[in-house]
């Protein structure tokens, strides 16, 4: 079983006590966002995670802790990194702040285990094709040398989003076209590997490679395992990762991020983070009596002798 950590909020960035609180205990709570009373109790013992990913904005509040989890845990961090501002981002570091952590991560962990996720990509009349290319070109430079891979994809398009983010500016074809051409460039230039992740789209014109952003033999090549041959399982249309099991809640990450499709009201989310136990098994809420705990099925995907 793959561990996420997490793709419902930001555990590292505000709930390092929490989860380094899980791993002490042996075990974590994830409540099921489709059937609230039903509860999956996830066995942290290092025998049962073939490998944990973690997927924040901010790994500074993890990084006194990491020698610890990877010298008992198989590992990938991914790290977003993008191009905007407290205005989309209120919560997120800066970006001379976001990178300075990255080399910082890379010197604890090592280069083989870190994608830089550049995503989601949208467009406004303050963050252009232009800004974008400028932006790409910065980081690139910064972190070429210093990650496995770029991860990268365009912003989804849902209702909430349009309510959140209204100076959105709709991306038509050809401007996602320019755009994956640009960052394309640029990455080879950098001798940087790019990948696609959530889409069904070609952009190997480009020297863009797709990809889950969650898959196997990535995460195995960095930690020297080999996993089972297995169809990705990915969440929604186009996406090709492996399945993983999530200990985050949703609406729960004071980010604010206003793209953010697992946390569309900021003032709900603040509200949750502010009632956060941290010696609860659960990252958010307690156990109620008419909840049903069940083992999670935690059948490894690890080759076998």
């Amino acid at each position: 079983m793959i561990l996420n950590i997490s793709g419902r909020t930001d555990v590292v960035n505000y709930y390092t006590p929490w989860l380094m609180n899980r791993f002490k205990e042996g075990y974590v709570l994830s409540r099921n966002p489709l059937f609230p009373q039903k509860v999956m109790r996830i066995d942290l013992s290092p025998e049962k995670i073939d490998a944990i990913v973690f997927c924040p904005k901010n790994y500074r509040p993890i990084l006194p802790y990491l020698p610890e989890i990877t010298r008992r845990y198989a590992t990938y961090f991914h790290y977003t990194i993008t191009a905007y501002g407290k205005d989309l981002e209120p919560g997120v570091p800066s970006l001379e702040e976001s990178v300075q952590t990255l080399l910082e991560l890379e010197k604890i962990v090592g280069k083989e285990r870190i994608a830089w996720r550049y995503d989601p990509v949208l467009l406004t009349s303050r963050y252009t094709v232009e800004t974008h290319r400028r932006t790409f070109s910065f980081l690139a430079d910064a972190l070429s040398s210093h990650v496995d891979r770029c991860i990268f994809s365009f912003v989804e398009v849902y209702r909430k989003l349009e309510r959140n983010l209204p100076e959105l500016v709709m991306m038509s074809p050809g401007e996602r076209n320019l755009l994956a051409k640009e960052l394309g460039a640029i990455a080879r230039a950098h001798h940087l590997w790019i990948q696609t992740c959530g889409t069904n789209e070609d952009f190997a014109r480009y020297g863009i490679h797709p990809s889950g952003c969650i898959a196997m033999d990535v995460i195995g090549r960095a930690n020297g395992l080999r996993f089972r041959r297995h169809k990705p399982e990915g969440t929604r249309e186009g996406c090709h990762c492996v399945l993983t099991r999530d200990v985050g809640a949703y609406g729960t990450c004071p980010n604010g991020c206003r793209y953010c499709y697992a946390n569309p009201d900021p003032e709900t989310a603040l509200r949750n983070y502010h009632l956060h136990d941290p010696d609860s098994p659960l990252l958010f809420g307690k156990v109620q009596p008419g909840d049903v705990i069940l083992p999670a099925n935690q059948k490894s995907l690890l080759e076998q002798g």
